[in-house]
């Protein structure tokens, strides 16, 4: 089936008919291909409507791990011969076991197709020259964000991650007005840009436009703020995805902050209670986990797949940019939460509260090195350039966490370059011994 022209601007009658054809032919291909699929629907077909989906069971990354150690190296959800994959990736592993995941030739091509959507909502086109900042080893965030870029029309340099001092040379003497990174890696590239280059500010770089994704964060307003003013580049959330799914379906617009989903005419979305995982209407002003379901996919389709990523639905209606898709926040990932007396709390909720306070750099780690219940938030944040450490300063901040947050916060204060660099995904929940 082909994909929908312009799918990210189509009216929801438009896309309804379409969704419920492409379900009707996926879902024949995963009841009669699937062996993982026709085990856990125990034999019984799947229903010929999206709106009856919920009658499925749900399927999670546990399942799909325990699949590919039964049946390596795809496991029993591979719907084709293996001789139609024609390109291997491997999740990253931040979550747990890293998965290996295998896509043919038409799903390469779709997953390009939607990527590039995202990218080009964030701004990027043909006059960009921007500069790939993310792991192309076998992770998806290098190879295929890389074509998500190229989809766009920009003029893309495979960069990767390391090397630092070599990239800021490159922008400079290139004249990249375009980088696709972390949120985080900007800080390490002020750290080197400060160590290396003497005289040099990250704004006489030229960079233009930010496009981020990997990592959350970038729903801070501070955050924005902060690498507006010192980057003098406009930053965009530009890639949101889920490795298994697909590697990137929703970003920003230049009008709005907030996600927009980008895949109607090939995946189909759902949110769950994550506790009951009872269904929740994907309307304004709830949050929930989402759950996806492939519509086109050939080599690994998934169907009610729990992502573990708790979103808020903001806006249902057309932005004004056109686009239709209803637009989102992601409040954090349920194996990221930490409970402290009752309050479900996520990294986003303290970077928040950390990127307000003048004195610190807005980097921290929540070193939970003891097993749950929890009582105290344990949280050691980073100080800003020449601020001494201090009681006072400690107790203000666990003032703010508490004022803002409602939990009881223990903050150490560690100078800054404490924390390792990290130019791939920075881990800010740290469970175990320190």
């Amino acid at each position: 089936m082909t994909l929908l022209a312009n799918a990210e601007f189509a009216l929801s009658e438009q896309l309804a008919a379409r969704q419920d054809a492409a379900w009707r032919a996926q879902a024949h291909r995963v009841a009669t291909q699937s062996a993982f699929y026709r085990d856990l629907w125990q034999g019984r077909p799947p229903p010929d409507c999206l709106s009856d989906l919920p009658d499925l069971p749900l399927s999670d990354k546990a399942m799909l791990r325990l699949s590919q150690a039964a049946h390596p190296p795809f496991g029993d959800y591979l719907a084709t011969p293996r001789e139609q994959a024609v390109r291997l990736h491997r999740t990253s592993g931040t979550t747990g076991q890293a998965m290996n995941l295998a896509l043919s030739a038409r799903d390469c091509h779709v997953t390009q197709v939607v990527g590039g959507r995202a990218q080009s909502a964030a701004g990027l086109g043909p006059s960009h020259t921007v500069v790939h900042c993310l792991n192309y080893q076998m992770w998806m965030g290098g190879l295929t964000d890389h074509m998500t870029l190229q989809e766009t029309g920009a003029l893309v340099i495979p960069f990767g991650v390391g090397g630092s001092e070599l990239l800021i040379r490159t922008i400079l003497e290139v004249g990249v007005t375009a980088i696709s990174c972390t949120p985080s890696y900007p800080a390490v590239l002020e750290r080197v840009l400060a160590d290396r280059f003497p005289g040099v500010a990250p704004r006489d770089l030229g960079l233009k436009l930010g496009l981020f994704g990997g990592e959350a964060g970038l729903d801070d307003p501070a955050l924005r703020a902060r690498i507006k003013d010192i980057w003098g580049m406009e930053p965009r959330n530009a890639n949101y995805g889920v490795s298994d799914v697909f590697c990137n379906f929703a970003a920003q617009c230049q009008d709005d902050a907030r996600l927009h989903f980008m895949a109607a005419d090939v995946l189909f979305p759902e949110l769950i209670d994550p506790d009951s995982a009872q269904p929740l209407p994907l309307e304004a002003g709830q949050t929930g986990e989402l759950v996806l379901t492939h519509l086109e996919r050939e080599c690994q389709p998934l169907a009610r797949f729990r992502t573990g990523d708790i979103i808020t639905i903001d806006a249902t209606d057309p932005c004004a940019c056109r686009r239709t898709g209803f637009r989102f926040r992601v409040v954090g990932r349920s194996d990221d939460m930490v409970v402290v007396r009752g309050l479900n709390l996520f990294p986003t909720m303290v970077s928040a509260v950390l990127s307000a306070q003048p004195h610190l750099t807005g980097d921290y780690r929540i070193v939970l090195d003891l097993p749950p219940p929890h009582d105290v938030l344990p949280v050691t944040a980073e100080l800003a350039e020449g601020v001494v450490p201090g009681a006072a300063l400690a107790q203000q901040i666990e003032a703010a966490l508490k004022r803002q947050l409602g939990a009881t916060a223990r903050v150490t204060l560690v100078p800054k370059g404490h924390f390792p660099v990290t130019e791939g995904k920075t881990r800010r929940v740290l469970r175990g011994p320190a």
